[in-house]
């Protein structure tokens, strides 16, 4: 089996015809009365032919160039070259990062880390000339601290609730915490993704190390520098400038005694990212954009998506959504199909969140879930917590088991398992078990520690346990070894 990254090499790009989304869909809501429509529907209208893969084995990218659309080849139907300049680019103006903070997440300052000056991170000849993986999302600093009851009562505050609160609001709590114990770190469920797949590909293992980088939109204040500097010593580039005079968001995390967390969020500039020419080019320089979710909030801010979205398919770069929340999926629920109909490659969801894209009761199980929305979007990606996972293709449901550990901290656990998918993408691992088999063992070591995001020394036990493996192992690739889902 290959184990190798992607080719970048190559200039030319294939045009991908655009997958229309039923207007049906929208009225149905039984599995049993839709599906027979969806695949009436997909077979006979988006002509993909054999759509993703052939069976259910993804072809190996590490012998085709991603930038001429490789991995999905099987859906081209012409070609439109385009040319790129692969000059390195930087958006981003220099700014100290503070150090008053309160106590920043070790996780993020590991000690076999090297450390880098502001200047060295942003300078433009230390980026590399492309990305394999540019992340678009909310970027906002989260304040994480341990409080009692009587710290919440006094500043009037729901015990386990989330609230949005203002500029005002944001600075009382803020002042209520000073001499309070806590921890400030670059949050986020998009970058809990894109540090793990950073980590994980930080040893040219199999190849050479991943290049990873994230555009989103935060202030000209020290909390913006502190954030761009955070993800930069987790080897991931923040690369969108500053907003002149803009306040970076942030999320307050009090936790009492009893694990319940009170959470504020301050949006700040984080609701809105701009498209310019600047996220334009650093698309244009992209093999995997992958969009977060929670950014389908802000009206504004889904035109970027649509735009960002329209460039990557332009230029020959993979599309990847996370789906992030339920209630944002049933707020935004049109948006989010306009772009995954459209545009979307791959697709991120926990099972209740695939229902919820399916209009499915939850007595409907994750692999029916899975099944349904692989009729629109080439790859699909469902967790379903301790039980497993499922990857969907061309209307069929693979089943991934879990990884066994035993659980510590649960949060970011489909953070890590998107990165585990990305990763092995990346390396050219060619079938579904062994990418999901990845992607569930990632998720576990996340699962089986306190805090979201994997640690550097993790990751490169995992990056070398799964170069051995993939190279010492033939992994059949017909369709009876891959266990598809017959729920």
């Amino acid at each position: 089996m290959s184990f190798s990254l992607i080719s970048l090499s190559s200039t030319s790009s294939i045009s991908i015809p655009q997958r229309k989304f039923p207007s049906q869909f929208h009225s149905q809501s039984s599995s049993s009365s839709s599906s027979s429509a969806l695949n009436t529907y997909y077979y006979a209208s988006t002509n993909l032919n054999s759509s993703l893969f052939n069976s259910t084995t993804i072809r190996p990218i590490s012998l085709l160039p991603i930038n001429s659309y490789s991995f999905f080849s099987s859906m081209s139907n012409g070609t439109n070259a385009s040319s790129t300049d692969d000059s390195a680019e930087i958006c981003t103006s220099t700014s100290s990062a503070t150090d008053e903070l309160g106590e920043s997440d070790s996780d993020d300052d590991d000690a076999n880390q090297e450390q880098e000056t502001e200047e060295d991170a942003q300078s433009p000849a230390a980026l590399p000339e492309r990305w394999h993986v540019l992340g678009l999302g909310q970027a906002m600093v989260d304040f994480s601290g341990m409080v009692d009851d009587e710290f919440l009562d006094t500043l009037g505050l729901e015990k386990g609730t989330r609230k949005v609160v203002n500029h005002e609001e944001r600075g009382r709590v803020l002042r209520a915490m000073d001499g309070c114990s806590y921890k400030a770190a670059a949050g986020g469920s998009l970058s809990n993704s894109l540090v793990a797949l950073a980590r994980l590909g930080g040893q040219p293992i199999g190849g050479h190390s991943l290049n990873v980088a994230m555009a989103g939109s935060v202030g000209s204040d020290p909390l913006g520098g502190f954030y761009r500097s955070k993800l930069r010593r987790a080897d991931v580039n923040f690369l969108s400038a500053p907003v002149k005079d803009g306040t970076t968001g942030t999320v307050i995390v009090l936790t009492t005694s009893d694990a319940q967390r009170t959470m504020l969020a301050y949006q700040g500039t984080s609701s809105r990212v701009n498209y310019d020419p600047c996220l334009a080019s650093l698309i244009s320089k992209t093999s995997i954009l992958i969009v977060e979710g929670y950014l389908f909030e802000f009206p504004d801010t889904i035109k970027t998506i649509a735009m960002a979205c329209e460039e990557a398919r332009r230029c020959g770069a993979l599309v990847a959504i996370t789906a992030s929340d339920v209630t944002c999926i049933e707020r935004h629920y049109d948006d989010f199909w306009d772009i995954m109909a459209n545009y979307a490659d791959i697709i991120f969801a926990n099972s209740d969140e695939a229902r919820t894209f399916c209009h499915f009761s939850s007595k409907e199980s994750p692999a029916s879930a899975t099944r349904y929305l692989s009729h629109f979007v080439p790859f699909v990606s469902v967790t379903d917590g301790p039980k497993g996972s499922y990857i969907g293709v061309k209307g069929e449901a693979v089943y991934i088991p879990p990884s066994p550990c035993v659980p510590a901290d649960t949060c970011g656990a489909g953070d890590a398992y998107a990165s585990g998918i990305l990763y092995g993408i990346l390396r050219g691992v060619s079938d579904l078990k062994g990418l999901g088999s990845i992607a569930a063992k990632v998720a576990s070591v996340v699962v089986a520690q306190q805090g979201t995001r994997l640690r550097v020394q993790d990751a490169v036990k995992l990056a070398e346990s799964f170069a051995v493996q993939h190279e010492n192992s033939a992994i059949c690739s017909d369709v009876g070894s891959d266990q598809i889902s017959s729920l």
